[in-house]
C-alpha cells in the first residue's frame, strides 16, 4: 500500500505533508486549489497593500521543494471505514495506509449571506471587497459594516480577529486619504462581548480602540438576515450599510459529515489529544476539521493547526516503527496573534493564566508584514524555519 494521503492544502495539510516528508514518508497531498493561500495576510487585499498573488504560493513549487506528490482536485466523497476517497474528476484513491483529514470547515449559512463578503471565504471575496471599497471612495462617502458570527455549538469555530483587522485597516486607509469623516464604520456581532476569549483586559482595550477611531458598535443581538442595504437584527433594529463584510462561524465540512467518522455537535471530527480517531486506525483529523479539545477560550488558529500537523507526522512515523511514543497538542493551546491596524498592531496572547493585549504602534504593522514574508519563504525552503514558528 501507499503510505500517507493528506486531504487539504491549507496550513494543517501543507504542514503535515512537509513534516511527513522530513521523516522520508511517502506523501500524496490532495487540494482543490493549486496554491497555498496565506489567509492571515489577506487582510491587506481590500486596502490594496497586497494582491492575491503576493500571498499565494504555488503548491507545485512546494511539492517540488519537499518531495510530496500533488493532486489538484476536489474531494467529493470520503468513506472512512474503507479508506476510500473519491475526487471530482471521478478518480478514486483507496490504496493508502494512512489518511490525514485537513479539509478545513464549512461556514454557517445565514439568510441573505449573498449580500455579504468575507475576508475568510474564497480569495475572490477579498478582491471583491477592494473593488467595492474603491467604488465607495470614488463616490466620496458611505456606510460600512463589518463583523462576525458565532457557533452556539462550538465557540472555538469563530474567526473574530480578521474582522477587527480589516475594520481598523479600512479606518487607517480612509484617514490617510482624508475621507474618514465621510464614512460611517460600524462593527457588529451577535454576542454580548465579542472577543471575550482574549480576556477582560483585551476587551477594555478594544473598547478604547473603537472610541479612539470613532467606530460604532452593534452587539448583543442575533442577526435575522442580511439585506442589500444593511443588516437586520432580531431585536427589530437595522444597521444600514453600503458594504457588509461578515465572517460566519465555522461548522463541519459537508464531505466529512457523510464520511462515517465520529462528529461533535458542531459536526467536527472527534479526536483524542493525539489527533487519532477512535475506531479508525490510520486516520487522523487536524486543523479546522478537528473538534478542538481544551478550555472554553480555545480557538481554531493556524499555529495550533501546524502543531497538530507536526505531531501527527511524529505519531505516524512512530506508529510505523511500532514505537509507542505520541505527541499531544493540548500543551500548545493558546491564542496568539498580532492584530494589525494598518498603522500599528496589538500583540494578543491568551492561555490558562489569562489574556493580554499589548499595543505595538508602527512596528507591529511591520512585524505582521514580516511574518507574511517569513511564512511564504520558509515554506518554500528559501530561509530556515524558526523553532515554534
Amino acid at each position: 500500500m501507499k503510505k500517507v494521503l493528506v486531504l487539504g492544502g491549507g496550513f494543517a495539510g501543507l504542514e503535515a505533508s512537509i513534516y511527513l516528508r522530513k521523516q522520508n514518508i511517502e506523501v500524496t497531498l490532495v487540494s482543490d486549489r493549486d496554491y497555498f493561500y496565506i489567509y492571515p495576510t489577506s487582510i491587506w487585499i481590500p486596502t490594496g497593500e497586497v494582491k492575491r498573488s503576493d500571498i499565494s504560493v504555488p503548491l507545485a513549487d512546494l511539492a517540488k521543494k519537499h518531495g510530496f506528490d500533488l493532486v489538484v482536485d476536489a474531494v467529493t466523497s470520503f468513506e472512512a471505514k474503507d479508506k476510500r476517497v473519491t475526487l471530482a474528476s471521478g478518480k478514486v484513491l483507496d490504496e493508502f495506509e494512512y489518511i490525514v483529514v485537513a479539509m478545513g470547515q464549512d461556514k454557517i449559512q445565514l439568510k441573505g449571506m449573498e449580500n455579504t463578503l468575507s475576508i475568510c471565504g474564497k480569495p475572490q471575496e477579498a478582491e471583491e471587497l477592494k473593488v467595492r471599497l474603491d467604488a465607495l471612495m470614488e463616490k466620496g462617502s458611505g456606510k460600512i459594516a463589518m463583523g462576525f458570527g458565532g457557533n452556539p455549538k462550538d465557540s472555538s469555530a469563530v474567526r473574530g480577529g480578521p474582522a477587527f483587522e480589516v475594520l481598523f485597516n479600512v479606518h487607517t486607509m480612509l484617514k490617510k486619504k482624508g475621507l474618514r469623516d465621510k464614512f460611517e464604520l460600524t462593527f457588529f456581532a451577535p454576542m454580548e462581548k465579542p472577543g471575550q476569549k482574549m480576556g477582560e483586559k483585551a476587551l477594555v482595550m478594544m473598547d478604547k480602540m473603537f472610541g479612539m477611531t470613532n467606530i460604532n458598535k452593534k452587539v448583543g443581538s442575533k442577526i435575522r438576515e442580511f439585506q442589500a442595504d444593511g443588516v437586520a437584527f432580531e431585536d427589530g433594529t437595522k444597521l444600514e450599510s453600503d458594504l457588509i463584510m461578515f465572517i460566519s462561524a465555522g461548522t463541519g465540512h459537508s464531505v466529512i459529515e457523510s464520511s462515517g467518522l465520529p462528529l461533535s455537535d458542531a459536526k467536527f471530527v472527534v479526536t483524542n489529544e493525539y489527533n487519532e480517531i477512535e475506531g479508525f486506525e490510520g486516520i487522523y483529523a487536524i486543523g479546522d476539521s478537528a473538534s478542538l479539545m481544551g478550555p472554553k477560550w480555545r480557538a481554531k488558529q493556524g499555529h495550533v493547526a501546524e502543531v497538530m500537523a507536526k505531531n501527527i507526522a511524529y505519531n505516524i512515523f512512530h506508529h510505523m516503527q511500532g514505537v509507542k511514543s505520541k505527541q499531544s497538542y493540548i500543551e500548545h493551546l493558546n491564542i496568539l496573534c498580532v492584530m494589525d491596524t494598518g498603522d500599528g498592531a496589538a500583540f494578543v496572547y491568551r492561555d490558562d493564566n489569562g489574556g493580554k493585549m499589548i499595543p505595538l504602534p508602527i512596528i507591529g504593522h511591520w512585524m505582521k508584514k514580516g511574518w507574511g514574508w517569513y511564512c511564504r519563504n520558509s515554506k518554500l525552503g528559501k530561509i530556515p524555519r524558526i523553532p515554534g514558528m
